[in-house]
């Protein structure tokens, strides 16, 4: 009987122990971005991590997220590709000719349709375009930069906030990698459709001829998408999807200093991405990945993920890979099959690469007297830690 209590002590403290903690990350790879996040879309790897939830202005990324809002309303029926929005005063002076900034060079007064706005916001970054469809969605900027703050918390940014369309330079405008990769792997995945125009090379308006503004584009490389910006607050800034050789990578990175510098370290991140690791399954489907004492249970809980666990390693350093079962303690019986109970966290190196759910295969029932006994002492000991 002491024996068992000492055990189940020792799991309790092992379990504590698989917290995560602050501090400096050791990282397979080096960056000029000040912030940056790159993810392996099949399986969900984290590739890469630096300050990716630190949040900094948007500048023209935020364009991603209006475009999100626009493409959903069309999925919904609200909107049409053929439905036409008026140039108002307002975004022809603060996003037209007469802003000097990126601009499809829209006609005051004049009707536009809303598949030439998606070509002027998404190959020429026009702010004017922006603008035009926020007024004619929304009635006004800021009411639509609430429905883009609305949506992002619907598709899962869990810290971005935007204050405008376009991504000028707004105080309530801050958004991180981390929540812009998960932006643009639910515009990829969900409007396949509209997500072609990110790939769109030029697009004509008014006769005037202007060119996407992503440099990588034209490498050759599989990149199709997505988006650059700049605002002195945060610097120069890009967000880029490479697909090929099977593989679909999403980048986000900020803080670089130059346009010269941004095209060549998200070209280094993408190619080190998709040539330095490899494809590894750690447990196959239905295969158990633990098993879970339960408090005042008549045994254990086996549990498992949804499906194989599948995840990149670093060709060059296999050994950084680590993986932990993570729940809290203690789970309480009686517990259904089905449950989830937890997440087996992967490591590498010390960046947290991959979270799967995992869920309890068996029911486990309440047990006799001494054994919710001996769980209550253990309850106890851990409360005075």
């Amino acid at each position: 009987m002491a024996r068992l209590v000492l055990a189940r002590l020792f799991l309790v403290v092992a379990l504590a122990s698989l917290a995560l903690t602050g501090g400096a990350r050791a990282q397979l790879f080096e960056t000029k971005a000040r912030q940056a996040y790159m993810i392996d879309a099949g399986t969900g790897t984290v590739l890469f991590a630096k300050n990716e939830n630190e949040l900094v202005p948007p500048a023209s990324l935020a364009k991603l997220m209006t475009m999100e809002v626009v493409f959903n309303a069309i999925r919904t029926g609200r909107l049409t590709l053929d439905d036409t929005f008026q140039v108002s005063e307002n975004a022809w002076r603060t996003g037209g000719a007469a802003s000097r900034t990126s601009t499809m060079f829209a006609e005051l007064k004049s009707s536009i349709r809303l598949e030439d706005l998606i070509q002027g916001v998404i190959v020429q970054s026009a702010n004017d375009g922006c603008i035009i469809i926020a007024e004619g969605m929304a009635g006004s900027e800021e009411n639509f930069a609430r429905l883009m703050t609305e949506r992002g918390r619907e598709i899962g940014l869990t810290q971005s906030v935007f204050g405008n369309s376009n991504g000028l330079p707004h105080p309530d405008s801050k958004v991180t990698m981390k929540d812009l990769v998960t932006l643009a792997r639910h515009i990829q995945s969900t409007y396949p459709e509209f997500y072609r125009y990110y790939s769109q090379k030029d697009f004509t308006w008014n006769k005037i001829l202007q060119r996407n503004r992503n440099p990588l584009l034209a490498l050759d490389i599989g990149v199709d998408g997505m988006k650059t910006g700049y605002t002195e607050g945060s610097g120069y800034g890009i967000v880029a999807s490479i697909q090929r050789d099977g593989r679909r990578l999403f980048l986000a990175m900020s803080g670089l200093v130059s346009e010269s510098e941004r095209a060549e370290e998200a070209r280094k991140m993408l190619e080190w991405g998709i040539r330095a690791f490899e494809k590894k399954t750690l447990f196959d489907k239905d295969e158990t990945i633990g098993e879970l004492g339960v408090y005042g249970g008549a045994g254990s809980a086996i549990v498992k993920a949804e499906g194989p666990v599948d995840i990149l390693v670093p060709i060059t350093n296999p050994d950084r890979l680590t993986a932990r079962i993570n729940y809290r303690w203690p789970l309480r019986a009686p517990l259904q099959a089905g449950t989830q109970v937890g997440v087996l966290r992967v490591f590498i190196g010390d960046v947290l690469s991959q979270e799967t759910p995992l869920y309890a295969v068996n029911d486990v029932d309440k047990g006799p007297l001494y054994s919710q006994a001996f769980d209550a002492l253990i309850e106890l000991a851990q409360f005075w830690r």
